[in-house]
């Protein structure tokens, strides 16, 4: 932690409730003071104008993944696939990430019960030698219906790294994949299957889920009430679902499907997350409903980077010039409102006593640009 005084004057400073013209001071890793205006210190850095937001915080990434399996077949090392992945989030101006973990193999992915404990481990390890730019946290992405999900969970929910769980169910004709036609062709285009084979996937996930799905939500529900760790569920499709995730004590709604999901875990009070990407793109990838909409409907409580880093930034950004909302407003969607969710009180606004995590951005015609990156007050990015 940075004991050394840091004055970043000349900025728009993106606050709570407004965008003001002035300056911070950083002090032990903390902000220790900020004002309107131009700071008198001869040692004061000008950032030219530019805006300061408080560092993202990123709830759901599948990113160090990419890095660790860049290829079917490939598997990279752990260590230098990890610190490329952090530098990724660090540059996108995210300064904690829940890096998403995936208890249970897939089609495709029958390599996840593989490195799992190796990822975990790797983070975990960098993290405590102080390697990383970001602050990396764990999420732990359970799929209900996959028969080595209980092994992996058990391993690792004990982490003291582990701050969100979710439950996931990609059953075909449930969720995401409730258009089997869907289903079918994301699962021949991306693993070339023929329809036969497709089929007997579907037959045996079907089968599967009712075997596996209600008593492993169930042991993972419990775990996390234990534990006082946050419960999300994934890919709410209808109101019977999200009536599910509050009998299992889930906070947060991820990734919901349908406008109606949505609207049911407003009304619940579950904070509903969606992907960053699905704002960028004006679309969700896989026909489900759309960001954008959700924020126009004031059903949008927080964003998720998903598989794109830099989405997080750029769709904070798109939310404020496409949709309407007030910067500070788009900004607490990749900032305060996760912080909060996710019981991360030290962080997440530009305020006197949190932590000194701030991205430096100057918008251009072309999107946001992250300029620099402090986190605990260092430079990091």
């Amino acid at each position: 932690m940075n004991g050394n005084e840091i004055i970043l004057d000349n900025a728009f400073l993106v606050l709570a409730e407004e965008v003001v013209h002035g300056h911070v001071v950083l002090r032990g890793g903390r902000i220790a003071a900020l004002g309107r205006g131009r700071s008198r210190s001869p040692a004061a850095l000008d950032l030219d104008g530019d805006h300061l937001l408080p560092g993202l915080i990123d709830a759901h990434t599948d990113n160090a993944e990419h890095h660790l399996v860049p290829r079917p077949g490939v598997r990279w090392p752990t260590l230098p696939g990890v610190l490329a992945h952090d530098a990724a989030v660090a540059t996108a101006g995210i300064t904690t990430v829940l890096d998403a973990i995936a208890c249970g193999s897939d089609h495709g992915k029958e390599w996840r019960k593989d490195i799992v404990r190796d990822t975990v481990e790797g983070i975990s390890q960098a993290q405590a030698a102080g390697h990383l730019r970001a602050d990396h946290l764990l999420h732990l992405r359970c799929e209900v219906v996959a028969d080595d999900m209980e092994e992996s969970f058990a391993a690792h929910v004990d982490n003291p790294l582990v701050r969100l769980v979710s439950v996931m169910d990609h059953t075909p004709g449930a969720r995401q994949f409730v258009d089997l036609d869907k289903f079918r062709i994301y699962y021949k285009g991306k693993h070339g299957l023929s329809d036969a084979q497709v089929d007997a996937m579907i037959e045996q996930r079907q089968r599967r889920q009712g075997a596996l799905a209600p008593r492993q939500r169930a042991l993972v529900a419990e775990a996390c009430r234990r534990r006082g760790i946050t419960l999300a569920t994934h890919d709410d499709a209808t109101v019977a679902h999200v009536d599910e995730a509050r009998a299992c004590g889930a906070a947060i709604c991820e990734f919901p499907t349908t406008l109606e999901a949505a609207r049911a875990a407003n009304t619940h009070g579950l904070a509903t997350i969606l992907g960053a990407p699905n704002v960028v793109r004006g679309a969700s990838h896989s026909g489900n409903v759309s960001a954008r909409e959700l924020a126009r409907e004031g059903l949008l409580d927080m964003l998720t980077s998903d598989y794109i880093p830099a989405s997080l930034m750029q769709a904070a950004w798109m939310l404020a010039e496409h949709v309407g909302f007030a910067l500070p407003h788009a900004v607490a969607l990749v900032s305060a409102n996760p912080a909060r969710a996710l019981g991360l009180h030290d962080r997440g606004e530009i305020a006197v006593g949190r932590r000194a995590d701030l991205a430096r951005v100057r918008p251009t015609a072309h999107g946001p640009l992250v300029r620099q990156v402090w986190r605990l007050g260092e430079r990091v990015a």
